[in-house]
């Protein structure tokens, strides 16, 4: 099957034409290739003549966290009446490293979904020829390459989708200080803070928005990176002009730096503790969980600074330790003249005295029309804020 995924498109006999259906298919591309004396054609619609073609084209489709999402994907099949008990659809994942994901497959009127999308995909069935599925409560692992593979006996062809997600990176490294996590450590950290290791597309996409910072982090692929939008000397010299710069892959297992994480929409909110006294860091957790709340990580302080737009210039207590506060509105007195989130280091959590900023979840969400109730471990509803905000930048040295 791996062998089969690497074959060029024009050496493979297919009987199917599968294809993408997003916004961006204005592409047309004629090689020269034949199969059985006709002419190949990638393109997004029929030619004049009516000959087969293969439509097929890269898209994306945007969600966020907790959304729903369409990965959208049709096919034609010759002849035509072919029966659709013998057609088999199937999506997989597909990762950065050429790593196979199965997520869902159908052979007539059997399906199967598997891992951590059961319960959450499904085929669309829109009508003859539609092989695309419905991915519910979108989670951050969602986002990716996926591939739609459909076939008949022998024959098969495949699209790909890439689903995105609204989000927000930003850089993290632990109480222990700067360039102390390997890959598989930074992944960690990630996961704690609620949220996954940033792709380069996502950091280069908050390096656009803004996001500057000096010491180099691991993304998903096994890189290490970092984003420069005002070059000075400490960071690669002066004279050098902005961008991300690359490291390249680095060993796993021996190599340490930080990470850049990459986080969504909240299924919850963020708010700052009003109390008439500041407290230290066991205080700060009691005083969350006596408002049926926990201490916010930092990937739910960010996404809250982006999405809920919290500004907060008072600084509080989060999960790991550390204390930060965000900024969406700069002004004298609140750290800098740039929106972002302000990080003021890891005190000692004893005898250091700061405000808190606690993470509800909402108590029912909605998935697919249907309410999914929490456990009763889980806080009381908050309404959830729809705001985002383009802008993105933490500052480093």
């Amino acid at each position: 099957m791996f062998l089969k995924r690497l074959r060029p498109l024009a050496f493979r006999k297919m009987s199917f034409l599968v294809f993408i259906l997003t916004s961006a298919l204005s592409v047309t591309c004629l090689p020269a290739d034949t199969d059985k004396g006709r002419r190949k054609v990638v393109h997004v619609l029929e030619d004049d003549t009516g000959a087969v073609i293969v439509q097929t084209a890269p898209g994306k489709v945007v969600t966020h966290r907790g959304g729903s999402i369409t990965l959208p994907c049709r096919y034609h099949h010759e002849p035509e009446n072919t029966d659709p008990a013998r057609i088999r659809i199937k999506w997989t994942k597909v990762t950065d490293a050429l790593q196979f994901e199965d997520v869902f497959v159908a052979l007539g009127r059997e399906q199967r979904v598997f891992g951590s999308y059961k319960g959450r995909v499904f085929l669309e069935q829109a009508g003859p020829g539609d092989a695309s599925v419905i991915i519910q409560n979108v989670t951050l692992e969602d986002y990716g390459r996926f591939e739609c593979e459909v076939t008949n006996d022998m024959e098969d062809d495949t699209g790909f989708v890439n689903l995105d997600l609204e989000g927000v990176v930003f850089p993290y490294y632990p109480r222990e200080g700067r360039y102390k996590l390997n890959y598989h450590q930074g992944e960690d950290a990630c996961k704690q803070q609620d949220a996954i290791l940033a792709s380069h597309s996502q950091l280069h996409k908050a390096w656009l928005e803004g996001l500057d910072w000096c010491n180099a982090g691991w993304l998903e692929d096994g890189s290490v990176q970092y984003p420069i939008s005002h070059p000075r000397d400490q960071c690669g010299r002066k004279d050098t002009p902005a961008g991300v710069r690359n490291y390249g892959y680095r060993h796993k297992e021996d190599e340490r730096y930080d990470a850049f994480c990459f986080t969504s929409k909240l299924n919850g909110k963020v708010y700052f503790l009003k109390r008439f006294k500041k407290v230290n860091y066991a205080e700060a957790v009691k005083a969350c969980i006596r408002e049926g709340s926990a201490v916010a990580k930092v990937g739910q302080l960010y996404a809250a600074w982006k999405f809920q737009l919290l500004d907060r210039c008072e600084a509080g207590w989060l999960e790991d330790g550390s204390i930060r506060y965000p900024i969406v509105n700069p002004r004298s007195r609140c750290g800098g003249s740039q929106p972002g989130v302000r990080h003021l280091g890891f005190p000692d959590k004893k005898f250091r005295l700061y405000g808190v900023f606690c993470f509800q979840k909402n108590k029912d969400e909605t998935v697919g029309g249907t309410v999914m109730t929490k456990s009763p471990t889980d806080s009381l509803t908050k309404k959830k804020s729809s705001s985002s905000m383009s802008t993105n930048a933490t500052r480093g040295n």
